[in-house]
Protein backbone atom coordinates (compact mmCIF):
# COMPACT_ATOMS: atom_id res chain seq x y z
CA UNK A 1 0.00 0.00 0.00
CA UNK A 2 1.75 3.55 -1.25
CA UNK A 3 1.42 6.40 0.47
CA UNK A 4 -0.93 8.75 -2.33
CA UNK A 5 1.00 11.72 -3.49
CA UNK A 6 0.12 15.00 -2.68
CA UNK A 7 -1.00 17.25 -5.06
CA UNK A 8 -1.23 20.31 -3.04
CA UNK A 9 2.03 22.40 -2.65
CA UNK A 10 2.89 22.27 1.57
CA UNK A 11 3.10 25.45 2.81
CA UNK A 12 5.20 25.83 6.33
CA UNK A 13 4.44 28.61 9.11
CA UNK A 14 6.67 30.62 10.88
CA UNK A 15 7.88 28.01 13.46
CA UNK A 16 6.95 29.37 16.33
CA UNK A 17 6.26 27.45 20.17
CA UNK A 18 2.85 26.33 19.86
CA UNK A 19 0.33 27.67 23.13
CA UNK A 20 -0.92 24.92 24.86
CA UNK A 21 -4.60 24.29 24.27
CA UNK A 22 -7.28 22.29 25.43
CA UNK A 23 -7.07 18.42 24.91
CA UNK A 24 -7.62 17.64 21.37
CA UNK A 25 -6.95 20.63 20.20
CA UNK A 26 -3.37 19.37 18.58
CA UNK A 27 -2.48 16.77 16.41
CA UNK A 28 -0.15 14.53 18.59
CA UNK A 29 2.38 12.57 16.31
CA UNK A 30 5.02 10.27 17.01
CA UNK A 31 8.50 9.06 15.31
CA UNK A 32 9.47 5.80 16.41
CA UNK A 33 12.70 3.42 15.03
CA UNK A 34 15.54 1.84 16.04
CA UNK A 35 18.94 4.40 16.58
CA UNK A 36 20.38 6.07 13.74
CA UNK A 37 17.57 5.60 11.25
CA UNK A 38 16.93 9.76 10.80
CA UNK A 39 14.11 10.06 13.05
CA UNK A 40 15.39 13.51 14.23
CA UNK A 41 16.54 14.63 10.99
CA UNK A 42 13.05 14.21 9.52
CA UNK A 43 11.59 15.81 11.80
CA UNK A 44 13.72 19.22 11.73
CA UNK A 45 13.61 18.48 7.97
CA UNK A 46 9.63 18.75 7.99
CA UNK A 47 9.51 22.02 10.70
CA UNK A 48 12.63 24.03 9.07
CA UNK A 49 13.09 22.31 5.41
CA UNK A 50 16.67 22.41 6.77
CA UNK A 51 18.81 18.89 6.46
CA UNK A 52 21.10 18.68 9.50
CA UNK A 53 23.51 15.02 9.24
CA UNK A 54 24.73 14.46 12.91
CA UNK A 55 22.63 14.48 16.11
CA UNK A 56 23.55 13.75 19.51
CA UNK A 57 21.84 10.54 20.72
CA UNK A 58 18.41 11.62 22.01
CA UNK A 59 16.46 10.97 25.00
CA UNK A 60 13.12 12.08 23.53
CA UNK A 61 12.59 15.32 22.42
CA UNK A 62 8.94 17.69 22.34
CA UNK A 63 8.62 19.65 19.43
CA UNK A 64 5.20 22.21 19.58
CA UNK A 65 4.49 24.28 16.27
CA UNK A 66 1.68 25.64 14.15
CA UNK A 67 2.28 24.49 10.23
CA UNK A 68 -0.67 25.52 7.92
CA UNK A 69 -2.01 23.07 6.50
CA UNK A 70 -4.62 23.30 3.69
CA UNK A 71 -5.22 26.85 4.44
CA UNK A 72 -5.98 26.19 8.19
CA UNK A 73 -3.01 26.64 11.37
CA UNK A 74 -2.90 23.54 12.72
CA UNK A 75 -1.10 22.15 15.98
CA UNK A 76 0.95 19.57 15.77
CA UNK A 77 3.24 18.30 18.45
CA UNK A 78 5.72 15.67 17.42
CA UNK A 79 7.35 13.37 19.92
CA UNK A 80 11.53 11.97 18.92
CA UNK A 81 11.92 9.17 20.46
CA UNK A 82 15.49 7.57 21.81
CA UNK A 83 16.65 4.29 19.42
CA UNK A 84 17.15 2.18 22.55
CA UNK A 85 14.25 -0.78 21.76
CA UNK A 86 15.42 -4.02 21.67
CA UNK A 87 14.25 -7.00 19.22
CA UNK A 88 14.75 -10.52 20.51
CA UNK A 89 12.73 -13.16 18.24
CA UNK A 90 10.16 -10.71 17.06
CA UNK A 91 9.95 -9.71 20.05
CA UNK A 92 10.36 -5.59 21.45
CA UNK A 93 11.50 -4.67 24.59
CA UNK A 94 10.32 -1.17 25.25
CA UNK A 95 11.15 1.02 27.92
CA UNK A 96 8.59 2.42 29.93
CA UNK A 97 9.01 6.15 28.66
CA UNK A 98 8.10 4.76 24.92
CA UNK A 99 5.07 3.15 26.10
CA UNK A 100 3.92 5.85 27.65
CA UNK A 101 5.02 8.56 24.41
CA UNK A 102 3.14 5.18 22.40
CA UNK A 103 -0.05 6.14 24.63
CA UNK A 104 0.01 9.79 24.16
CA UNK A 105 0.61 9.65 20.35
CA UNK A 106 -2.77 9.60 18.11
CA UNK A 107 -0.60 8.91 14.83
CA UNK A 108 2.50 7.12 14.13
CA UNK A 109 5.65 7.13 11.99
CA UNK A 110 7.56 3.93 12.08
CA UNK A 111 11.43 5.00 10.12
CA UNK A 112 14.09 2.22 9.12
CA UNK A 113 16.80 3.03 7.48
CA UNK A 114 16.95 1.12 3.87
CA UNK A 115 20.66 0.29 4.63
CA UNK A 116 20.28 -1.08 8.46
CA UNK A 117 18.40 -4.51 7.83
CA UNK A 118 18.00 -5.11 11.77
CA UNK A 119 16.15 -1.64 11.90
CA UNK A 120 13.67 -2.85 9.19
CA UNK A 121 13.29 -6.02 11.58
CA UNK A 122 12.37 -3.32 14.89
CA UNK A 123 8.87 -2.00 12.39
CA UNK A 124 6.46 -4.70 12.84
CA UNK A 125 7.03 -5.67 16.73
CA UNK A 126 6.93 -1.76 17.15
CA UNK A 127 3.80 -2.00 15.17
CA UNK A 128 1.96 -5.08 17.11
CA UNK A 129 2.95 -2.70 20.38
CA UNK A 130 1.29 0.45 19.05
CA UNK A 131 -2.09 -2.14 18.19
CA UNK A 132 -1.84 -3.54 21.57
CA UNK A 133 -1.91 0.23 23.10
CA UNK A 134 -4.21 1.42 19.82
CA UNK A 135 -6.73 -1.25 19.26
CA UNK A 136 -8.62 0.83 16.83
CA UNK A 137 -7.69 0.04 13.23
CA UNK A 138 -8.29 3.30 12.19
CA UNK A 139 -5.20 4.82 14.17
CA UNK A 140 -2.58 5.66 11.59
CA UNK A 141 0.56 4.33 10.92
CA UNK A 142 3.03 5.06 7.97
CA UNK A 143 6.00 2.88 7.78
CA UNK A 144 8.97 4.66 6.27
CA UNK A 145 12.30 3.63 4.36
CA UNK A 146 14.53 6.19 5.17
CA UNK A 147 17.83 6.99 3.19
CA UNK A 148 16.90 6.09 0.53
CA UNK A 149 19.45 8.11 -1.90
CA UNK A 150 22.39 5.63 -0.19
CA UNK A 151 21.65 2.91 -2.50
CA UNK A 152 25.32 1.50 -2.75
CA UNK A 153 24.54 0.63 1.13
CA UNK A 154 20.97 -0.78 0.16
CA UNK A 155 19.88 -3.48 2.66
CA UNK A 156 16.44 -3.66 2.62
CA UNK A 157 14.86 -3.69 -0.82
CA UNK A 158 11.91 -1.37 -1.45
CA UNK A 159 9.40 -4.38 -2.18
CA UNK A 160 10.38 -5.88 1.21
CA UNK A 161 9.06 -2.56 2.82
CA UNK A 162 6.46 -2.38 0.55
CA UNK A 163 5.32 -6.38 1.55
CA UNK A 164 5.82 -5.72 5.38
CA UNK A 165 3.40 -2.39 5.10
CA UNK A 166 0.87 -4.65 3.07
CA UNK A 167 0.94 -7.64 5.64
CA UNK A 168 0.29 -4.97 8.34
CA UNK A 169 -2.43 -2.87 6.96
CA UNK A 170 -0.09 0.68 6.64
CA UNK A 171 1.19 2.45 4.21
CA UNK A 172 4.81 2.61 3.15
CA UNK A 173 7.00 5.44 1.34
CA UNK A 174 10.72 5.54 0.68
CA UNK A 175 12.21 8.71 0.67
CA UNK A 176 15.94 10.54 1.29
CA UNK A 177 15.56 12.79 4.47
CA UNK A 178 18.51 14.45 2.90
CA UNK A 179 17.50 14.93 -0.70
CA UNK A 180 13.87 14.65 -0.53
CA UNK A 181 12.44 17.95 1.66
CA UNK A 182 8.53 17.42 -0.06
CA UNK A 183 8.61 13.48 0.42
CA UNK A 184 9.46 13.93 4.13
CA UNK A 185 6.89 17.01 3.78
CA UNK A 186 4.07 14.63 2.22
CA UNK A 187 4.35 11.93 4.82
CA UNK A 188 4.08 14.50 7.52
CA UNK A 189 1.12 16.32 6.38
CA UNK A 190 -0.87 12.86 5.44
CA UNK A 191 -0.36 11.92 9.05
CA UNK A 192 -1.91 15.17 10.04
CA UNK A 193 -4.43 14.92 7.86
CA UNK A 194 -5.72 10.92 8.61
CA UNK A 195 -5.01 12.01 13.06
CA UNK A 196 -7.51 15.30 12.04
CA UNK A 197 -10.07 12.89 10.17
CA UNK A 198 -10.20 10.51 13.47
CA UNK A 199 -10.33 13.40 15.88
CA UNK A 200 -13.16 14.83 14.21
CA UNK A 201 -14.84 11.31 13.35
CA UNK A 202 -14.66 10.84 17.43
CA UNK A 203 -16.03 14.00 18.33
CA UNK A 204 -19.16 13.20 15.90
CA UNK A 205 -19.77 9.41 17.32
CA UNK A 206 -19.39 11.42 20.80
CA UNK A 207 -22.06 14.28 19.91
CA UNK A 208 -24.32 11.39 18.60
CA UNK A 209 -23.78 9.12 21.83
CA UNK A 210 -25.07 12.20 23.91
CA UNK A 211 -28.14 12.62 22.15
CA UNK A 212 -30.96 11.34 24.69
CA UNK A 213 -34.26 9.85 22.36
CA UNK A 214 -37.14 11.76 22.46
CA UNK A 215 -39.81 10.33 24.31
CA UNK A 216 -43.01 9.47 21.73
CA UNK A 217 -45.78 11.35 22.23
CA UNK A 218 -48.71 9.16 24.13
CA UNK A 219 -51.79 7.69 21.56
CA UNK A 220 -54.34 9.58 22.69
CA UNK A 221 -56.81 7.54 20.67
CA UNK A 222 -55.60 4.56 23.20
CA UNK A 223 -55.95 7.17 26.33
CA UNK A 224 -59.29 7.74 25.40
CA UNK A 225 -60.36 4.19 25.13
CA UNK A 226 -58.63 3.40 28.34
CA UNK A 227 -60.39 6.09 30.28
CA UNK A 228 -63.49 5.01 28.75
CA UNK A 229 -62.57 1.54 30.13
CA UNK A 230 -62.18 2.53 33.23
CA UNK A 231 -66.03 4.46 33.55
CA UNK A 232 -67.55 1.20 32.38
CA UNK A 233 -66.00 -0.61 35.10
CA UNK A 234 -67.13 1.76 37.54
CA UNK A 235 -70.53 2.32 36.84
CA UNK A 236 -71.09 -1.64 36.85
Amino acid sequence: MRLPSMSQPFLLAPIAECPPGPPGAQVRLAVLGARGVGKSAMIVRFLTKRFIGDYEPNTGNLYSRLVHLDGDHVAVQIQDTPGCIQVQEDCVQVPDSLSRCVKWAEGFLLVYSITDYSSYQSVQPLHQHIRKVHPDARTPIIIVGNKADLLHARQVQAKEGLQLADDLGSLFLEISTSEDSQGVCDVFQYLCKEVSKLQHAGSTDRRRSSIIPRPKSPNMQDLKRRFKQALSSKVK
